[in-house]
This record gives structure tokens, C-alpha cells and sequence, in this order.
């Protein structure tokens, strides 16, 4: 299954609570990890806000929260999933 899927990051206000920058490190190691694994197939920053829009494949919703719960940058998140489906005027 399709999903469209928004990520806003919303950084503690206290940095010394967590340590925000070896969290950053983590994410984009597993992000990485899961676009070679073809699971998420898509990922863009919106210009001008610490934000992204991503395309992921999985099999069921519950993948996909598996997966957005299990990344270092989920407690500082708003996300706003939206699952996709064939268009019937897409050549693809």
C-alpha cells in the first residue's frame, strides 16, 4: 500500500534534555535503511520548514505506524498520513 505522508519536526525547546543532534544522526540512518529496503520510496523536504513529504510502500497501516513510532524524531512530530490509490487516468 500507497501512503502520503507528512512529517513536521517540532525540536525540544530544551536541548540539553535530549541530545536532538545524535537523534538527527539516527534518523537519517534509518531512513536511509528503509529507502534501500524499498519501503519508503520518496522522501523531499518542504522548502522553508523543518519538514518533509515522503512516499512510503508498505503492506498495511500497521507497517507504516510500526515504522513512523519507531524513529528517533517521533516524539518532536506532527505527521499527517494520507493513504494512496490508483488514479484510473495515470499511464502507470
Amino acid at each position: 500500500m500507497l501512503y502520503h505522508v507528512r512529517m513536521d519536526v517540532h525540536p525540544p525547546v530544551d536541548h540539553r534534555s535530549v541530545d536532538f543532534e545524535q537523534l538527527k544522526v539516527e534518523e537519517k540512518r534509518i531512513a536511509q535503511e528503509l529507502q534501500r529496503d524499498g519501503k519508503w520510496l520518496h522522501l523531499w523536504r518542504i522548502a522553508g520548514h523543518y519538514a518533509n513529504v515522503s512516499i512510503f510502500d508498505v503492506a498495511d497501516h500497521d507497517e507504516l505506524h510500526r515504522i513512523l513510532t519507531s524513529l528517533p524524531l517521533f516524539p518532536f512530530m506532527s505527521i499527517d498520513v494520507t493513504p494512496l490509490a490508483q488514479h484510473p487516468s495515470s499511464l502507470r
